[in-house]
């Protein structure tokens, strides 16, 4: 017998990670969807994701655009080509915009916080950045200029793995904890997360990397699962090397990561979590929807150009790149409604949902 839903701590946690038996998992679903329901209703929020840059300073391991990752064409995007995105996104309906990119020493503070300043002045949309490890001044720059949320993952609570996969910038020593409560003391709403399966994670670390969530009070949790991309260190002889044995290797596949998704909204009843587009790569038939009945409630449609779009491979296979922002949005639209639920028309932030 699985151990009671109404009693978490790490080693529950833990346990419902390795279940296995179909009729416990239902009950693990059915629960994750009625603490969904009850504590963020039955909205899900659209944030509309313009990947602005994919230059990269980073030696990551596992993504597709860090600087060791070999050779690909670099973009970096105008002020006023990402603000026709963002007035897609206005049209469309979404309440937030969501600026992403690589840890880019050539999108200067000064620059983002013009952008974040003139996206709010048009659309009044909550703005999230997801720019990586930035300095103070740039973070509170860009909060005193509109920004109202930041996405940072901190990966893995596993330091040792942490360090062999997101080395260091020279000079430099990475803490991604530090600079999200820094950020939430500036008054930004702070999102991490954590890849599922990736090599050396056991089940110990990812129970602890969720129990983590609850322990820091994140507003924002996303979850998706580690995907190889071949050009990466860590598709390897290096993942190789550092995989666990497989009785304790957590794997990459879509029931774990749902398993993931489905145990954080328990522990962090009220957080915004997003059903990731890395789902929709495993599953392309149903994997978003899954993780919006296992416990989702956010969904983040792509407003980047095609031509951008293609270029920002932060793993294989990414889906729909050459579809256009409209067709996109009518989709997730379809979807949500397909699953009986609404859309949010606000910026659905944790600590003022519409």
């Amino acid at each position: 017998m699985p151990p009671a839903l109404d009693r978490l701590d790490r080693d529950v946690v833990r346990a419902w990670l390795t279940e296995g038996d179909g009729a416990a998992l239902d009950a693990l679903w059915r629960r994750a969807d009625e603490v969904r329901r009850a504590r963020v209703g039955d909205v899900v929020h659209l944030r509309g994701l313009v990947e602005i840059t994919n230059f990269c300073a980073r030696q990551c391991a596992y993504c597709g655009i860090a600087a060791c990752a070999g050779p690909l064409p670099r973009y970096r995007m105008t002020h006023d080509e990402i603000l026709v995105c963002a007035r897609q996104g206005r049209d469309f309906g979404f309440g937030t915009i969501v600026l992403q990119g690589g840890e880019d020493p050539g999108l200067s503070g000064p620059f983002v916080a013009g952008v974040v300043r003139a996206i709010k002045a048009e659309t009044g949309a909550a703005i999230t950045l997801s720019l990586g490890e930035r300095s103070e001044a740039d973070l509170r720059a860009w909060r005193e200029a509109g920004a109202d949320r930041y996405l940072l993952r901190f990966e893995t609570t596993d330091a040792a793995l942490y360090k062999r996969i997101h080395p260091d910038l020279p000079g430099t020593v990475s803490d991604r904890i530090g600079q999200l409560l820094r950020m939430r003391d500036m008054g930004y709403e702070i999102g991490t997360g954590v890849m599922v399966g990736v090599p050396g994670q056991t089940w110990d670390t990812l129970a602890n990397d969720i129990w983590t969530f609850r322990d820091y009070d994140m507003d924002m949790i996303g979850i998706g699962p580690y995907l190889a991309d071949p050009r990466t260190p860590l598709a390897g002889t290096l993942g190789a090397e550092l995989a666990a044995p497989p009785s304790e290797q957590v794997p990459n596949d879509e029931l774990t990561t749902l398993k993931a998704v489905a145990l954080t909204r328990l522990v962090c009843p009220d957080t915004n979590i997003p059903s990731t587009t890395a789902l929709s790569i495993l599953d392309p038939s149903a994997g978003r929807a899954n993780g919006l009945c296992r416990g989702a409630n956010v969904v983040m449609p792509n407003l980047t150009p095609p031509e951008y779009r293609v270029l920002y491979q932060i793993y294989p296979g990414k889906a729909a790149v050459h579809e256009t922002a409209d067709v996109l949005a009518d989709k997730v639209i379809a979807l949500v409604g397909g699953l009986g639920r609404t859309t949010g028309s606000g910026p659905g932030g944790r600590r003022g949902r519409d």
